[in-house]
């Protein structure tokens, strides 16, 4: 029924709490595990001249951080991948590529409060994946010493 997913990390605490909630979707399937940092082009884009270089080593490092953390939490071998691009736009087609079954994300990553400005990359999926989107909340600080999840 499931059997590969996509888990999108940003290395935010959120993205956190969704790989462990997808590496156990995955185990409960037995499914293989795809995932996938998407650096955003507006990061470089808008960055100066002076400093792109090093900012998008800095990316590429945040990004192999992001991915090696979900390597390091799988009781399974991951495949991970690097995109640039719209952070939603990128899951999805990488989601079609790898023709997965299911598609995991945080809620709430790098911008946390103001996403409702910027625009969610987890509403980004939820409207325009055409695959099922899990999406995984960050719990409250009374909530996660409740026993509470997703």
């Amino acid at each position: 029924m499931f059997d590969t997913v996509v888990i999108a990390t940003d290395g935010s605490e959120t993205a956190a709490r969704a790989v462990s909630v997808a590496l156990d979707f995955a185990a409960a399937f037995d499914a293989s595990v795809h995932a996938l940092y998407v650096l955003e082009q507006r990061d470089l884009e808008g960055s100066p001249d002076a400093v792109r270089a090093e900012l998008a080593a800095a990316l590429e490092e945040a990004a192999e951080d992001a991915l090696s953390a979900v390597r390091d939490h799988a009781d399974r071998s991951v495949e991970t991948a690097v995109r640039e691009g719209k952070p939603h736009a990128e899951i999805i087609r990488y989601a079609e590529d790898v023709d997965a079954d299911v598609v995991a994300a945080g809620t709430r990553g790098r911008h946390g409060e103001h996403a409702f400005l910027l625009g969610s990359v987890a509403e980004g999926l939820v409207r325009h994946c055409d695959r099922p989107v899990l999406t995984v909340r960050q719990l409250a600080a009374e909530e996660a010493g409740s026993g509470l999840s997703a």
